[in-house]
């Protein structure tokens, strides 16, 4: 074969090749712009069911994006009522001598005091007031009577339990008492009559011996009495 006829062949060969590497090309051009359309499809798509999503959910359903801490919303509790207490119905002590008289021996519990009948020195837990035989003796404040006795040193008494832890004692009374244990005795109120019959005090004559305690410790009985006052 000739040199001339080679080189046309060869050239109708070159034109075919470059035919089929520009249909190569356009094929490949095709399948990427092809790809990157259906993405771009695919993402609208999504963009779209999203939206559509979104706006089908009630307020309640929307997923929270923010980081920051919401308010917590706090009950509303109702203040305490105030109350005003009950009355406790505790009433003011009234208290009155149990006999009129003169005061012959004082209250003396922090110094010895000479007894004339004993003829020794002793403390003395009352006072003693003069009054004739037979004078009534009366309760020094309302209370609730806790024992009668025949003392042996303070002869016949009388035991009276008050409010607020106060305790009065009525000696050397007449044996013949007008209350027994248990009465319920107001102030004032008759529960004896003077006599004579505290035998460490017989130099005394006719007289109340009265004493007071609160809270079982021995009380000044002007105190007790400055109660009522």
């Amino acid at each position: 074969m000739s040199d001339n006829k080679r080189g046309r062949g060869f050239a109708g060969k070159g034109y075919y090749i470059a035919l089929i590497l520009c249909a190569a090309a356009i094929g490949i051009t095709s399948y990427v712009y092809y790809r990157n359309a259906e993405k771009t499809r695919e993402v609208s798509l999504q963009e779209t069911q999203e939206e559509i999503l979104v706006g089908t959910m009630g307020t309640e359903d929307v997923p929270v994006l923010a980081t920051e801490t919401q308010p917590q919303t706090q009950a509303t509790v109702p203040a305490p009522q105030q109350t005003t207490p009950a009355p406790t119905g505790k009433k003011t002590l009234k208290t009155t001598s149990p006999v009129a008289g003169e005061t012959i021996s004082g209250y003396s519990m922090e110094a010895l005091s000479y007894n004339q009948t004993t003829r020794d020195w002793r403390v003395h837990n009352g006072v003693d007031i003069a009054a004739e035989a037979g004078t009534e003796v009366c309760a020094a404040a309302e209370g609730k009577v806790y024992t009668v006795y025949e003392d042996d040193a303070m002869g016949c008494t009388v035991v009276i339990r008050h409010d607020d832890g106060y305790t009065t004692k009525y000696s050397s009374l007449a044996d013949n008492l007008a209350v027994k244990a248990g009465d319920t005795v107001t102030m004032g109120q008759v529960i004896g009559y003077a006599g004579d019959t505290a035998i460490v005090e017989t130099t005394l004559g006719s007289h109340v011996h009265f004493s007071v305690t609160h809270n079982d410790e021995p009380m000044d009985p002007a105190e007790f009495l400055a109660l009522g006052q």
